[in-house]
């Protein structure tokens, strides 16, 4: 495959001609808040700040691995043409699996864009981490295809099944390293920027809306409070069970009303991201912490990428002078390693 690369400019470049020690960013998991990532990367790049090294979890790996096979301007296209009928094609049903969705829809989508490229080829060090199920031991893929470590990062326990590379069974990264700093260190990084999605936590985990997943399928008064699969034994005629099963786990939550499937999941991973950012951060911070405000919108509305990109944009700009400041003065340290 003939990658297109995004034209940037080096940051080694930043300050005439002086090198900069390796600059890491480590992109951190949030699911449909992840599209922030997109943002934040397009402030760098018109920055001029190049990193030499990009680690992520879930979500973003994704991204990570989009930039850097030069595939960011179609992840950002696609991800801007997302609307509810578009996302509903891609929940890929599966009864009595180890998740409820395959997963192999949106697998084609990376597949198509991203089929043949292993991390090793990459033109820059890059890691996307993930969790061993059997053993809790956090895993970083550095070689090898990159699709499989992508749905390895991002395999969220209850939505997707957990993902088979190697004999062994790998889940979503988030639940052992939302914020990957330390494996951008260990990759060589001096200066790391880390790009937080839960600076603002805990604000909506599910979604604002009701999915219109028919337009044809209008919820009467009298069906408003039966559970998902009492529905569905009186509406098998006007609905299908699949697409109760999705309303039951992205549906909206109004205000004051119980819990959904997918609200319960979603703040469960808020709740583990949160707390483990805090404690993996504590003792290993970043040098440049960025953290787009984009509490405000659910962990599942991946529509809003318009709003999630821009904010992620801002909240890197914002910090751009933080970032060149870092570098000027770790590049004038004595021993200072120049960026590879």
């Amino acid at each position: 495959m003939r990658l297109h690369r995004t034209p940037e400019i080096h940051a080694d470049h930043i300050d005439g001609e002086r090198k900069h020690p390796p600059l890491g960013i480590a992109l951190g998991g949030g699911v449909a808040r992840g599209w922030a990532h997109i943002g934040a990367l397009r402030a760098l790049i018109e920055a001029g700040i190049r990193p030499d090294i990009i680690t992520g979890t879930s979500i973003g790996a994704l991204v990570g691995a989009a930039y850097l096979s030069g595939n960011l301007d179609n992840m950002e296209t696609w991800a801007r043409a997302l609307n509810r009928k578009r996302l509903m094609s891609y929940l890929d049903i599966r009864w009595g699996g180890a998740g409820l969705l395959r997963g192999e829809r949106l697998a084609k989508v990376l597949n198509h864009y991203m089929g043949d490229v292993r991390i090793e080829e990459l033109d820059r060090k890059f890691a996307a981490v993930a969790c061993d199920l059997r053993t809790g031991y956090e895993v970083w893929f550095q070689d090898g295809p990159v699709v499989p470590a992508l749905r390895a990062s991002y395999a969220l326990p209850g939505a997707f099944e957990p993902v088979k590379v190697d004999g062994r069974y790998m889940i979503d990264g988030a639940l052992v390293n939302p914020v990957p700093v330390s494996a951008c260190r260990a990759l060589g990084a001096h200066i790391v920027i880390a790009v937080s999605l839960n600076g603002d936590a805990f604000g909506p985990i599910g979604t604002n809306h009701e999915i219109d997943f028919d337009r044809s399928e209008i919820k009467t008064d009298d069906e408003t409070d039966f559970e998902p699969f009492e529905l569905a034994s009186r509406s098998l005629n006007k609905m299908r069970p699949d697409r109760l099963l999705i309303r039951s786990m992205i549906g909206g939550n109004g205000d004051g009303a119980e819990p959904r499937l997918g609200s319960v999941m979603m703040g469960t991973l808020n709740i583990v991201m949160d707390r483990i950012s805090r404690s993996r951060l504590a003792g290993d911070p970043p040098d440049v912490f960025v953290a787009p405000r984009v509490g405000h919108i659910g962990m599942l509305e991946f529509t809003k990428a318009d709003e999630l990109i821009e904010r992620g944009y801002r909240a890197m700009q914002h910090e751009i002078p933080l970032i060149r400041s870092v570098i000027e003065v770790l590049s004038a340290l004595p021993g200072s390693h120049t960026a590879s």
